[in-house]
């Protein structure tokens, strides 16, 4: 699939982080599945890096919050 933007955004907080992904396309097909890749790509790297300092590291809640669909600007 075409994509025309990626963003990851990553906060970290006391007690874990939050990954957000947006992605973008101009193909007639949905994109969440590679949002959903996104997000979890970015959490199994933090924790593949984190695993020597807490192995009780859970990742969870990894969902779609919100897919729409966007006039094509020309």
């Amino acid at each position: 699939m075409p994509l025309s933007k990626v963003d990851i955004d990553i906060v970290a907080f006391a007690q874990g982080v939050e990954v957000q992904c947006t992605a973008r396309t101009v193909a007639q097909t949905g994109v969440e599945m590679e949002a959903l890749t996104g997000v979890s790509v970015a959490l199994l790297t933090i924790y593949d890096m984190c695993k020597a300092v807490d192995k009780q590291m859970r990742i969870y809640d990894v969902r779609l919050l919100k897919k729409t669909k966007e006039a094509i600007k020309r």
